[in-house]
């Protein structure tokens, strides 16, 4: 008679993947604090003076899934002086320079909980007829001429950098605007901020559809590096 030897099992424990938190509850728990997310936008000085982060009621007509999911891994800041300027400069030797102690640094989200999170905004379309009126063409355009219309022409380097440590500091800065904005809303908050945020410091220069579309196509430029040494 053969006596079958009975082996132990052994049970070898794999390690499951992180499951993110639900994206909308990350958001109610530690985002609203200095994000609205259900809109309207402010319609007073007061509550643009109070502002601490930018409006993401429409977060789904205005940025890129993919650069959300990146930048909430590893966020850095886009307007040099915070969402609102005047909370965050001190008078400097020459002119004002940004107070550093007064910026706080935007918090960390794990992969799976940063794509979690930029899901649930991207469902936040507060503006969808806005954008459809926007109707940009493919193409390329002239770095050399875009440059020229948005500092010369616009006066917008006043408020914005084109490149790092090279513009304003009250706005944000556009040497990234097409990697992290949807090029319609790029055109449509050009054409008419208050329509967005009646209350924005950005003035309406009453661009043309031409030029819009120069612009966009300059900040593609911009974006990719071209002639800029990035």
């Amino acid at each position: 008679m053969k006596i079958k030897m009975l082996l132990p099992l052994v049970f070898v424990a794999i390690a499951a993947p992180a499951l993110a938190d639900d994206g909308m509850a990350i958001i109610k728990r530690d985002c609203v604090t200095c994000h609205n997310i259900s809109g309207p936008a402010p319609q007073t000085l007061k509550e643009v003076w109070n502002l601490k982060g930018p409006n993401l009621a429409y977060a789904g007509n205005k940025y890129r899934e993919a650069w959300l999911v990146s930048w909430l891994q590893k966020p850095q800041r886009i307007r040099p002086a915070g969402e609102f300027y005047g909370n965050h400069i001190k008078i400097g030797d020459k002119h004002d320079v940004v107070d550093e102690a007064t910026l706080k640094d935007h918090m960390v989200l794990s992969k799976a909980d940063a794509t979690a999170v930029a899901h649930e905004l991207m469902e936040l379309k507060q503006h969808d007829d806005l954008i459809a009126q926007e109707k940009l063409e493919p193409g390329t355009g002239s770095k050399m001429m875009g440059e020229m219309m948005f500092d010369k022409f616009l006066g917008c380097m006043a408020c914005h950098r084109i490149e790092p440590d090279y513009g304003g500091l009250s706005g944000p800065e556009v040497y990234t605007a097409s990697r992290r904005l949807q090029p319609q809303f790029i055109a449509s908050f050009i054409r008419n901020p208050q329509a967005w945020e009646p209350k924005t410091w950005m003035p309406n220069k009453h661009v043309s559809d031409a030029n819009l579309q120069k612009l966009v196509y300059y900040f593609d430029a911009l974006a990719a590096g071209e002639g800029n040494g990035k």
